[in-house]
């Protein structure tokens, strides 16, 4: 099994199901397609339709789409739990994670990931302020709901957990106060303790090595 990842102080979208397949003890191989070059998108044809990254090889199958490939690893090891067996913790996760792959635009542009980049305190514009109270707000209802019985989104590591962990690299590295934007606490622990789970760190020690 192979993951083809773009660089991976940069792709986000890289990370997500990297975390998730790393969380289910997979073992595979990286492919590594440099990003930002005039030879990225070539390069990445001949791994999907998309000419984007991340995909998931698996013999002939080949799954593209951050989103699909986590729903893929779900689907084909349903013993890894990488979603909750309840029904409805499991569509809030995924009710969630549909909101990230498709919003917070604003957020995603002004303060685009990048491990290997200083902490500055970056003013927000309104648009992404508001961005950041809103995911403030879908952190605390989902968790107050359903992760009461652990520390994580949902109690347990899920999915979800994978899909908001580049967005607590984005904080950091912005030094965004989340107090300021109405957070009381929770979004602030939970993105230290994303940031602490030895997936990410791995990410993280490779990302750096990277140069």
């Amino acid at each position: 099994m192979q993951m083809v990842i773009g660089t991976r102080k940069w792709s986000s979208w890289s990370m997500r199901p990297w975390l998730a397949a790393k969380r289910a003890g997979l073992v595979f191989q990286d492919v590594l397609v440099p990003l930002r070059t005039l030879e990225t998108a070539k390069a990445l044809e001949a791994y999907s339709p998309s000419a984007q990254c991340p995909v998931w090889i698996d013999g002939d199958l080949s799954v593209w789409d951050s989103l699909a490939i986590c729903e893929h690893l779900a689907d084909r090891y349903p013993e890894k739990a990488l979603w909750p067996q309840d029904l409805a913790a499991r569509a809030q996760g995924r009710s969630a994670c549909a909101q990230m792959h498709g919003g917070f635009l604003s957020l995603r542009g002004e303060c685009s990931m990048d491990l290997a980049a200083p902490v500055e305190t970056l003013e927000l514009t309104e648009a992404t302020q508001a961005d950041v109270r809103k995911m403030i707000r879908l952190w605390r209802v989902v968790k107050q709901r359903f992760g009461q019985h652990g520390p994580f989104l949902l109690g347990d590591w899920s999915i979800a957990d994978a899909y908001f962990t580049p967005v607590a690299t984005r904080l950091r590295t912005y030094g965004v106060d989340l107090a300021q934007y109405g957070d009381a606490g929770l979004a602030a622990e939970y993105c230290v303790l994303l940031l602490r789970q030895p997936e990410f760190l791995e990410w993280e020690r490779l990302a750096l090595a990277e140069g």
